[in-house]
This record gives structure tokens, C-alpha cells and sequence, in this order.
């Protein structure tokens, strides 16, 4: 039937599904075991949350469906590229990906650690870094005792490492 015959109430709108972590065009999607892992669950999840829909309206339920089957291809289509980095053939001690580096910031007392992952698993709040990240680009293939200095707009931060790990879990 052509749309033009078709009552503006029957028509429905694509839903906007947010778009997934900014992976540059060309970058390999590296990611960590446990990151694989998160994102498998996150599909298993989202499977389970399509085929227990329970909207009684047609018209919501298809909404709703064509929603989550959006955010499904999204991450489908991120798990088929995905790329596991194997943190145990990374050398001790040089930064790589899955580095775990703990970092001296200025003249801050306190260090703090960071684990370089991948862009999907990144979360500052747990001290998680995207390897496409500024910070974790300058920090790759540093040493213990390297330093490292982050222009900012007003100032420069510098970063001075004090110790690698590749944790395995």
C-alpha cells in the first residue's frame, strides 16, 4: 500500500538508539577478556529483555522492540569486531593495552591507578581508561620512572609512572 494512504496515527517513528562508545573509524576494537565478557553478558541481557517484552499496546510493544533490536545490532555488530588482547603476552614492563599504571598527577600526594582497556569497557569512575583516550596514548609504551606532560588549555599536567601490572582476572 502506498504511505500516502496510510493514517498519520499508523505511522511509526524509528527509534534514536544512542549511539555506543566512540570507536574511531579504522581503530581495532582491542578489548580485555573481562571487557568480551561484559559485552556478551550485555547481549544475553538484552535478548532476554526482548523475548520477555510484556507491553499489551501493538503499537508500544513494536516501538519498544524496534528499540532494543537496534541496540542489539549496535552491539552485535561491536562484539563481531571485537579483538582480545591477551594480557599475559604483554611485556611487564612497558604500557600497553590492559596495563594497569599507577601514576603520580603534579603534585598530588596520592596516586592513582589506571587500567588502558577498551573503548566499551572505559569508565573513569572505576579508573578505567579507552586506549584512544589522550592520556592513554601518551602513556603507551612507557616505562617505570617515565614522565609524561599533558598540555591543558591554561596549564600542564604531568604524569610520572610509578609502577605497571597486567592483571588477569
Amino acid at each position: 500500500m502506498s504511505r500516502g494512504f496510510v493514517k498519520e496515527d499508523d505511522q511509526e517513528e524509528t527509534p534514536l538508539v544512542p549511539p555506543r562508545a566512540d570507536l574511531p573509524e579504522g581503530v581495532i576494537n582491542y578489548v580485555t577478556q573481562v571487557g568480551f565478557d561484559e559485552l556478551l553478558t550485555e547481549k544475553h541481557n538484552l535478548v532476554k529483555e526482548i523475548e520477555q517484552l510484556k507491553i499489551a499496546d501493538d503499537k508500544d510493544r513494536r516501538i519498544a522492540s524496534n528499540y532494543l533490536n537496534a541496540k542489539l545490532q549496535l552491539l552485535s555488530q561491536r562484539i563481531s569486531i571485537a579483538k582480545i588482547i591477551d594480557l599475559t603476552l604483554q611485556p611487564e614492563d612497558e604500557i600497553r593495552f590492559g596495563a594497569t599504571v599507577t601514576l603520580k598527577i603534579g603534585a598530588e600526594k596520592k596516586a592513582e591507578k589506571y587500567q588502558i582497556v577498551g573503548v566499551d569497557e572505559a569508565d573513569i569512575s572505576k579508573g578505567k581508561i579507552a586506549f584512544v583516550s589522550p592520556i592513554a596514548k601518551m602513556l603507551t609504551h612507557k616505562k617505570v620512572g617515565d614522565q609524561v606532560v599533558l598540555k591543558l588549555a591554561k596549564a600542564e599536567r604531568v604524569f610520572k609512572v610509578l609502577n605497571i601490572a597486567y592483571v588477569v582476572k
